[in-house]
């Protein structure tokens, strides 16, 4: 089952005693974990039925002891408990004595007053545990993954169309790349647009560069853009607006090779038929992020690429070793890019 099939399940009555939520986006896991407590708990059985745990604090018997406890003053209980280790491969440094039997034994008979819910914020679970083949057969384990490039166009404009704006075109892809991928930034930065905006209003990309300022990471992947589009004059202009705001320049030549590299793994592991997603699992980057670099792969040739990375092995040495001036450094690469 997935997120959205479990929401909808939720919104007709269907809960299941335990719930197993992973993955890196928190915020989608956020809003499933919000959906059941709306949907379960009233605001004043809230400060009865509702508990927190963090097994890095208590061990897991005290949350099966806790779900076994007939609640007071209320027909049940929701318990969000935050993993450290007991679902996945990593170590728990927590060294608390957790016994997970108990809660295998509570998963062949949970209480029907009580929904544990449990967070883990890691990408993959050991399937290799008893505690997790036994969570899944006996309750509801869910993967929150970040969203696909083409998905995460979809979900910011999905958001802007919740709140009566709407996007001109190429406004969405405008937004992602100055804001970047965190569902929490682009939501804070979609309420301040469509405030902005008003009620009906449309929002263009003059607006969206207009509002929301770009980071380091985000202009240097600006700036990259135009050099793929041999767009010289707008990455210089980038370049200088980022030396105004006293960013160090080798640490833009580092964050600019990185980008190159990118692109290069990018478009080696695309022509070895991997897909978007196991190629952003490979390199731990957002799909989104993929995506965009395989559209960059494909306006250089490899060797291409290659000359480039090794022009700026070159320049990082000469910059900090006082061979060339750091500013002039760079503008001389950026210019012999567009020749």
């Amino acid at each position: 089952m997935d997120a959205k099939s479990a929401a909808k399940a939720v919104k007709q009555g269907e809960v299941s005693s335990v719930y197993l939520l992973y993955g890196s986006e928190k915020y989608q896991m956020n809003e499933f974990a919000a959906l059941l407590e709306s949907q379960l708990l009233s605001k004043e059985e809230k400060d009865f039925a509702l508990i927190h745990m963090d097994l890095g604090e208590v061990p897991v018997q005290a949350v099966v002891e806790e779900a076994e406890t007939v609640p007071f003053m209320v027909p049940r209980k929701l318990i969000f408990v935050k993993d450290s280790s007991l679902f996945t491969a990593g170590k728990d440094n927590s060294k608390m004595e957790h016994r997970p039997e108990v809660l295998l034994e509570y998963l062949n008979h949970p209480a029907d007053y009580s929904v544990i819910v449990f967070m883990v914020h890691h990408e993959k679970l050991d399937e290799r545990k008893k505690i997790v083949k036994a969570v899944k057969k006996t309750g509801t384990v869910l993967s929150f993954k970040p969203l696909s490039g083409d998905d995460l166009i979809g979900w910011v404009e999905k958001q802007v169309l919740n709140q009566n704006c709407s996007f001109g075109s190429g406004a969405a892809e405008a937004l992602v790349r100055n804001a970047g991928t965190s569902l929490q930034t682009l939501s804070v930065e979609i309420d301040k647009l469509c405030l902005y905006a008003g009620a009906g209003g449309t929002i263009d990309v003059q607006t969206v560069d207009q509002m929301v300022a770009r980071s380091t990471e985000q202009n240097v992947f600006a700036m990259v853009e135009d050099i793929a589009n041999l767009r010289i004059d707008k990455a210089l202009s980038i370049f200088y607006e980022l030396l105004k705001q006293r960013e160090e320049p080798i640490k833009i030549a580092a964050l600019i090779t990185r980008q190159f590299r990118i692109i290069l793994q990018v478009k080696t592991l695309s022509r070895q038929s991997y897909s978007q997603q196991s190629i952003a699992s490979q390199l731990g980057l957002h799909p989104y992020a993929v995506k965009i670099a395989g559209e960059q792969a494909r306006k250089f040739e490899t060797s291409r690429l290659e000359n480039i990375l090794n022009h700026l092995g070159e320049l990082d040495y000469k910059m900090k070793t006082g061979g060339i001036d750091k500013v002039l450094g760079l503008e001389l690469f950026l210019l012999r890019l567009g020749a």
